[in-house]
């Protein structure tokens, strides 16, 4: 038996019995039952910040690990060191979501591969400067899904997606014309378009949809997933907290889920990155 199980046994049978006689039994000297006695009674100074810590975990479903919830604090007008945050989480059996791997749509080389211009320069200095696509896969009830995303480096904002049972053209077709409309987005502009390898952006039918608007298209070196790595990570963080979190009844129910978690992640979830601020909030204020 540790120490602590022993002061606090001893505490609890103290109007029972002797307090000498339970600290020899336990073979406690009593120096050490009133130190660790005055550490139970002593006020917490962490109270306040503990409740709030476990008020932000359990809004945001788990998906903040400690350094978001450390900004969300900060947000708030706490001024808290995030290693504070770490520990506390910890005392607390706080732990964030971790991100399974991905999706991929790489079948060799079936039309077009255009070059990389975004080079890993995933910097925008403002909307519709650049965006990067991809496609990601996950089972619901047996059964795989689809689920194609546009991300604006600007504001890591979620501009367009579409979900579909198949990984068709229609699916990434869907995806950029409810983009184009979210952004009101210009017939002319200086819009790159950065994508992987996979089919669907090698064939003609993605060039023409650029084309429309045009756009310039950007891809991955092949098999190179760091080159592609924000919307990557956005699938990930999309999978450990939304999509293997969440149970669905049906196909409705899910894309009905999936829309409010898109409008969570717009316009609710902070991110280190924007300096404590939502996409949409960092989009309206820079």
């Amino acid at each position: 038996m540790q120490t602590k199980e022993k002061v606090r046994a001893v505490y609890e049978l103290r109007l029972d019995f002797p307090l000498q006689a339970l600290l020899k039994v336990a073979k406690l000297k009593k120096s050490t039952y009133y130190y660790h006695l005055q550490k139970w009674t002593k006020p917490d100074k962490y109270q306040e910040i503990k409740e709030r810590i476990q008020t932000l975990f359990h809004h945001h479903k788990g998906r903040y690990g400690y350094r978001r919830i450390c900004l969300a604090l900060r947000n708030e007008g706490f001024f808290i060191n995030h290693k504070t945050v770490q520990r506390l989480m910890q005392e607390l059996g706080l732990k964030g979501t971790v991100r399974p791997k991905k999706y991929r749509s790489y079948k060799g080389t079936v039309g077009y591969v255009a070059e990389n211009l975004i080079q890993r320069n995933f910097e925008a200095t403002e909307p519709n400067q650049k965006w990067v696509t991809d496609v990601t896969e996950f089972k619901m009830n047996g059964q795989k899904i689809y689920i194609s995303a546009v991300l604006d480096l600007f504001s890591r904002e979620i501009v367009g997606y579409e979900v579909s049972k198949s990984p068709n053209f229609e699916l990434v077709q869907q995806s950029f014309k409810k983009a184009f409309t979210y952004t009101k987005l210009l017939e002319k502009n200086d819009l790159i378009i950065h994508s992987d390898q996979g089919w669907l952006y090698q064939i003609p039918r993605f060039q023409e949809l650029l084309a429309t608007y045009e756009i310039k298209q950007s891809m991955s070196r092949k098999g190179n997933c760091l080159d592609n790595a924000v919307i990557e990570s956005f699938f990930g963080i999309m999978k450990s907290e939304f999509l293997y979190t969440t149970t669905f009844k049906n196909y409705e129910e899910f894309k009905k889920e999936l829309a409010d978690y898109i409008y969570y992640y717009n316009h609710e979830r902070i991110k280190i990155k924007l300096n404590g601020k939502s996409p949409v909030e960092f989009r309206k204020v820079s």
